[in-house]
Formats: structure tokens, sequence, C-alpha cells
């Protein structure tokens, strides 16, 4: 059989001509021949196979770019990478899915759940600090705070740690430039993780893969975005109570949760530190995100491990509860840390509602 017209060639591969005019600029099919004098396109039969197959990773949302590099692959490398492919748009989809269901609780909720605070006009007062404790004899958290965004991050202890906890806050500061909705909120701080994640990954070396926890609050008025990643945690005290805001991504937080342990033996054991999840870390990062309400009184606690794991909950409370500022509570905190031996670093940072 001879070359096929573009036209004979889109309907044997169930492609249209555009398509296919398409796929030759970009360069997924070029046509085997181009007649000198009409310009019209010709293509071999046994190119039939490949049209099909970039048919149907189009029908998938691959895009254009990513299978071209898929079509030069041997059949198990090209196997591989679909799977690849699939598995990330799995996880986009996943974290679109809690998006949406967010949001929509969100908006279902409207103004009525919450008391006339929330029409007030708020701003945030808020103090940062880190300190690398009494044990450690290198820092790998890092504390930041501003009106808008707190964050604090705990990198691995090892090669790269603080570079990497440090890159995992630079990379979501950007977001701490933009004002938006709710709805914004909780997108922009998505995609900033999903950023910072890269950026971790980047990181790497042949020898070792930097990792690192992240806790942020991203505020808009009196909306506020969560994200979180690892054993970092973000505290509210509202009212004269002290409420978890996180839930610890280890493995012995997930063996409580699965009933094998109590929280007694959780705080006890030997692997209470190792994570599930991390920003660098295993498989592409899943964060968890959730929408909050600021309200004028609110104080607000974000920390890493070297805190809340050496200074008990009850004193958690009546320091924060205690500390006439943001800055104050930050020294106070540390100091508690300290005193109960400090074996790890410590960050911290303390934010305050504000009505204005």
């Amino acid at each position: 059989m001879g070359l096929l017209t573009i036209g004979a060639f889109a309907r044997a591969a169930g492609l249209t001509p555009k398509a296919l005019r398409l796929y030759a600029r970009v360069g997924v099919l070029a046509p085997a021949a181009v007649d000198p004098e009409s310009g019209y396109r010709l293509y071999d039969p046994r190119q039939v196979p490949l049209a099909r197959l970039v048919a149907q990773l189009r029908r998938i949302g691959m895009p254009l770019a990513r299978i071209r590099a898929v079509c030069d692959l041997e059949p198990a490398a090209a196997a591989e990478a679909v799977t690849a492919y699939w598995r990330q748009v799995s996880v986009d989809t996943a974290a679109r899915a809690r998006l949406a269901g967010l949001l929509v609780d969100h908006l279902s909720e409207g103004s009525a759940t919450m008391s006339s605070r929330t029409n007030s006009a708020v701003a945030v007062r808020c103090a940062a600090g880190c300190d690398s404790g009494i044990v450690r004899d290198s820092n790998e958290d890092v504390a930041y705070a501003s009106d808008r965004l707190l964050a604090v991050a705990d990198g691995v202890r090892g090669p790269g740690g603080a570079v990497a906890s440090a890159a995992a806050v630079d990379a979501l500061t950007v977001v701490d430039l933009v004002d938006g909705s709710a709805v914004d909120l909780l997108t922009m701080l998505a995609g900033a993780v999903t950023d910072a994640d890269r950026v971790v990954r980047r990181l790497a070396t042949d020898e070792h893969q930097p990792a690192t926890t992240l806790t942020a609050l991203l505020r808009s008025g009196t909306h506020l975005a969560v994200v979180h990643v690892g054993d970092t945690r973000a505290y509210l005290l509202r009212d004269g109570e002290l409420s978890l805001l996180t839930q610890d991504h280890t493995w012995v937080q997930a063996q409580v949760d699965q009933g094998r342990l109590d929280r007694d033996e959780a705080g006890a054991h030997p692997q209470r530190a190792l994570l599930v999840r991390a920003l660098g870390g295993g498989t592409q990062v899943e964060a968890d995100l959730a929408l909050r309400t600021a309200l004028p009184g609110d104080r607000y606690l974000l920390c890493s491990d070297g805190l809340w794991a050496v200074v008990d909950r009850g004193d958690l409370f009546a320091t924060l509860r205690a500390a006439a500022d943001p800055e104050r509570a930050v020294r106070d905190l540390i100091a508690a840390a300290r005193a109960a031996g400090a074996p790890d670093n410590i960050a911290c940072v303390v934010a305050d509602v504000v009505a204005v």
C-alpha cells in the first residue's frame, strides 16, 4: 500500500486532519512525506498505530509535550510513563475534589453559622521565633509571620534539612503578596505547596533526598486557609479553649487512628517522629487543606515538634493564655521547651486576631 493522503490517514487513525496538522507542528506525529508541489501531507500506513496511540493519550488528557516523550520510548518504558502520568492525574484530581468539598462546605455555611463578629474588619499581630534547642548543634526549623501568612517548617534532620525547610517557606511566601477571596486562598495555597514540594525535590542528590514538614495559614480579611503536611502543628485558642487544628502525618498517629496504639503508648513510642507525609519525601505530596473564619480575640499557635512534643498541652494552654502579646508568648513558649530539655529545634509562631 502506498502513502495515504491526510484525509485518508485521518479516517484510518480515527483523527481529524486538523489534529494531524497540530501534531505535525509540535513534532508528535510528522507526515512521512510532503508533496513538493502541492504541499499535501502524506502518511505511511505503518504510522496508524502510533496515531491511534497519540489519540488515546490525548483522550486521557496527556499534554502534547509529554506525549512526544512517551512516543519516543520503548513499550515497557512508555507503559511506566503512562502509569506515572495517571498516578499524578489521580493525585491532582483528589486534591481538586478536596478543594471543591471545602468550598461547598464553606459557601453552604454562609454567614448563618458565625456570630456577627465575622463582619468586623480584622488585623493580625504576630511574632515568630526559632531556637536550636539544648541538644542540637544545628537548626533545621523555620518560622515566618506576617499580617497575611504564618508558617512553620521542620526540615528532616540530615544533609539538606535546613535548606529544605527554608526553601519550602520561601516558595510559600509568594502568596503573601496576593489578596483574594476564600476560593482564591485555597487555590493559591494548594498551588504554592505543590510548588514548594517541587523545589524541595530539586534539592535531591545521589546520596540524599531532603524533606520537610510545613504548616501554614493564609489570611484574607476574616477568611483563613490552612495547609498542613507532616507533624508541625497549628493550634487555636478561642474563648478559653485550646483546639488542635491539624493532625500529625506520622506512623504512630496512623496506628492510633487504626486503634493499634493508645495515646499514652504513642507519646512514648520510639518511632513517634517517623513521618508518612512530607514535602520532598515519598510520592507526590498530599496536603491537608481547610478553611476557617478568623474572629477577634483568636490566638493562633504554629509550632514544630520541638515545642509540642516536650511541653504538654496544659502548659501550652497556660502559656498562651497568660502572655500579654505574641512576642511574649513566643519567648515564653521557647523558654518552656528549653526548661523541658529542648532535645530538638524549636519553631514557634503566635498570632492574635484583633478588630480594627
